[in-house]
């Protein structure tokens, strides 16, 4: 045979390898509108990233908008492969997943970018004390968050009392409660037709989740104080992960990582912090706490860390080891709050 169309030959076979190769096919549910930044900026570019970095290997198919499931219900579809990547807000199921909880406290992570490497980095040593069943690729945090309601003022802890809020996450509604408010919680996506019925005087959420979640209209009224962040985590099916290749495992595993959380958050992070000042543009109005009511605030959510540390020690890790940890850690990427 022709040396020429020897080496075509086997050229050929090598492209059609491939081509069986690239059957690789991954689908990440996720709940939040496409529109949502956490898909632009994030979802899209980390599964662009991966389908480079395996040739072409691996394509990564994204449905958001609970197309496939409920908001509540992605870290079991993950674990029980209905999915093969699932996207979480771990305080959606309140008490279940108490570890990453450390993260929902109030005041204790100042921003999303750096915040969520840094998180991302301490919860790894966790991970598979509560979350064993499925693969943790990444945890991230949005851009600190506040409350927005119906009707003012929303300035101190007092002004919360006898109000129903839709809170971001369990421990937040722990707080509320305290404060003598009454916890609605339901997932962001349906928050407009709660407040728009009556069934809640407030809801938190970062700054443009407002507008995001069509509440411009509604929510006029909003706590001037970066008060929470939320965490999230991007969870994986077992057996889908561990039947890879190791070269593609290792592409999975080299865009699971603390950096890779930071990127997921970054763009998000930004498109919130800028809807503050698209709240004021809208005529609504902002209440700034004084000092001493910043303190106020505070002081409601020192309960929080007691609370957390009992729950955590029950998931088998040493608490007051964990949190000396976290804290250490986001002084590392100047991510604690002062």
């Amino acid at each position: 045979m022709n040396p020429k169309h020897m080496l075509a030959g086997v050229a050929l076979a090598a492209l059609c390898t491939t081509a069986q190769a690239a059957e690789i096919e991954l689908t990440l549910s996720h709940w939040v509108p496409p529109v949502h930044a956490l898909q632009p900026t994030g979802m899209v570019p980390w599964a662009e990233a991966i389908k480079q970095a395996s040739n072409g290997r691996i394509e990564i198919t994204i449905y958001p908008s609970s197309q496939l499931g409920a908001a509540p219900d992605h870290y079991d579809m993950a674990r029980d492969g209905v999915v093969d990547i699932g996207f979480i807000n771990p305080g959606y199921q309140p008490g279940r997943f108490p570890i990453i909880a450390a993260g929902e406290i109030p005041f204790t992570i100042s921003n999303a970018k750096a915040g969520s490497r840094a998180f991302d980095e301490w919860y790894r040593q966790y991970a598979e004390k509560e979350m064993s069943d499925v693969y943790v690729c990444m945890v991230h945090l949005h851009d600190p968050g506040t409350l927005h309601a119906v009707k003012g003022p929303i300035q101190k802890p007092s002004d919360v009392s006898g109000k129903k809020i839709r809170p971001a996450h369990g421990t937040m509604a722990r707080m509320i409660s305290s404060l003598g408010a009454t916890s609605v919680q339901v997932p962001a996506g349906e928050s407009r037709d709660l407040l728009a019925s009556g069934g809640a005087d407030m809801t938190a959420g970062p700054w443009n989740s407002t507008y995001l979640f069509g509440l411009q209209d509604i929510t006029k009224h909003h706590l001037d104080l970066p008060f929470y962040v939320t965490t999230f985590a991007f969870v994986m099916n077992k057996d889908k992960i561990d039947g890879l290749s190791p070269e593609d495992r290792k592409v999975i595993d080299d865009h699971c990582t603390p950096e890779w959380a930071e990127k997921m958050a970054a763009g998000w992070a930004d498109h919130e912090a800028a809807g503050r000042q698209r709240n004021i543009d809208d005529g609504h109005t902002l209440y700034k706490p004084t000092p001493e009511e910043v303190q106020q605030w505070k002081d409601a959510a020192a309960p929080l860390q007691g609370e957390w540390k009992k729950a955590a020690a029950a998931k088998g890790i040493d608490a007051d080891a964990a949190w000396t940890s976290l804290m250490d850690t986001l002084k590392k990427y100047d991510s604690v709050v002062n």
